[in-house]
């Protein structure tokens, strides 16, 4: 893939997820690709691997969290927007889980304690 800038390398086993700002928010979507059963996952998630696409075109690495008293957690690491500016590694609660056409989409709510 050409990118501009990226975060670090992304594991193999990761899936994507398709986000469609330059960075996260409370509100922002972000949405999965290739999860088997979206539906299943939504009902009772588990921690896995992704590798975040944002709209420009930047990939870093992530992971979903569901152990801990917060629930459901999206932690990002750090990474370089197209536009060089510096993201830091950020925790993010997931305020809703909604399969939706054959993907999972992933909305957040507020930062998640670290």
């Amino acid at each position: 893939m050409d990118q501009t800038t990226t975060g670090p390398a992304t594991r193999e086993n990761a899936f994507l997820a398709v986000c469609a700002h330059t960075h996260l928010f409370p509100g922002a979507r972000c949405r999965i690709r290739d999860l088997p059963d979206p539906d299943a996952f939504a009902a009772a998630p588990r921690p896995i691997e992704l590798a975040l696409r944002f709209a420009d075109d930047v990939l870093t690495e992530a992971e979903l969290r569901t152990e801990g008293p917060a629930g459901t957690v999206l932690r990002v690491a750090p990474y370089t927007t197209g536009a060089g500016t510096t993201i830091d590694d950020r925790s993010w609660l997931i305020r809703e889980l909604d399969p939706s056409d054959g993907e999972l989409v992933l909305v957040l709510g507020g930062s998640a304690p670290p």
